[in-house]
């Protein structure tokens, strides 16, 4: 079996370790933990890693945050990744700092990353894990926190959330979505 993990994130330095770059984060997260190193190629950086006779396709798009569903779609289609096997991995500022929720559908929240996913694949039925990264900004100014870089504080709880992602992720690709979900949901509140 083979799955589509999409870490959501901004190529370049200037948005390493960025807030809005969590889906990247946990994305490279996940192939150190296989000891594997991601190569670049069309529309994304690609990491392959094995996990219980599953295969783990694992990108980093290289088309920009609003731009993701074009990397997402062209490496379903490539890899022959049916829908039900993609998890996209990315920020939510509608979530306190920390939280980890999974999820089976929903709409975009505002998230221009999911708005052109949700577009170009024409449905919002995949799964996604949504990592809180708070919402402590003044009004009009959401950009600038989102590409802004985490604080002390916020690393200290965002840390350990992050080797929870991967286990969240390596879950989904054993047990399901529904019992993945009810597994760590309400514990990562």
């Amino acid at each position: 079996m083979k799955y589509l993990i999409a870490g959501l994130g901004n190529i370049g330095q200037e948005y390493a370790n960025t807030r809005h770059n969590i889906g990247f984060i946990v994305a490279d997260a996940l192939a150190l933990d296989d000891k594997t190193t991601f190569s670049t190629y069309r529309y994304a950086d690609i990491s392959k890693l094995k996990y219980k006779a599953r295969t783990l396709v694992v990108i980093k798009p290289s088309t920009f945050m609003n731009l993701s569903g074009k990397a997402i779609k062209y490496w379903m289609d490539k890899e022959k990744i049916p829908l039900e096997n993609l998890l996209v991995v990315t920020d939510d500022i509608a979530l306190p700092t920390g939280t980890l929720r999974l999820r089976t559908k929903g709409g975009d929240g505002g998230h221009n990353g999911l708005i052109h996913i949700i577009e170009t694949l024409n449905t919002s039925n995949f799964a996604r894990l949504r990592i809180g990264i708070g919402d402590d900004f003044a009004k009009g100014y959401q950009v600038d926190y989102v590409l802004g870089k985490w604080s002390k504080k916020e690393e200290e709880v965002m840390i350990p959330k992050i080797k929870t992602a991967t286990e969240i992720i390596k879950s989904f690709t054993t047990i399901g979505l529904a019992r993945t979900m009810n597994l760590y949901n309400k514990r990562n509140e």
